[in-house]
């Protein structure tokens, strides 16, 4: 079941999304991550549970510079997520 996940925090401008985004590439999974105007970043992931397992350990943590205060994590839609390589997309 895909994941979708709100992460809170100090997450912009520390390179979070590319950090996430290379990091879902190395798990093998699918989605999407990208900034909220709140601050927040969002992503949703598809793949294998312990792949989305993985990412979610990760997205507590983050890149170096990120000091992540929250991670909410609920099942997603299977159709929010597109197919195809993980992609960055525009902030909303």
């Amino acid at each position: 079941m895909p994941k979708h996940l709100m992460i809170e925090g100090r997450v912009q401008g520390v390179g979070y999304r590319a950090s996430f985004a290379a990091q879902a590439r190395v798990l093998g999974l699918a989605g999407w991550v990208r900034n909220r105007r709140n601050g927040a970043v969002e992503a949703c992931v598809s793949g294998s549970a312990p792949a989305e397992e993985a990412i979610i350990v990760w997205a507590h943590q983050g890149p170096p510079s990120a000091q992540v205060r929250q991670v909410q994590v609920k099942d997603a839609d299977p159709a929010s997520v597109v197919d195809g390589p993980f992609a960055i997309l525009p902030t909303v």
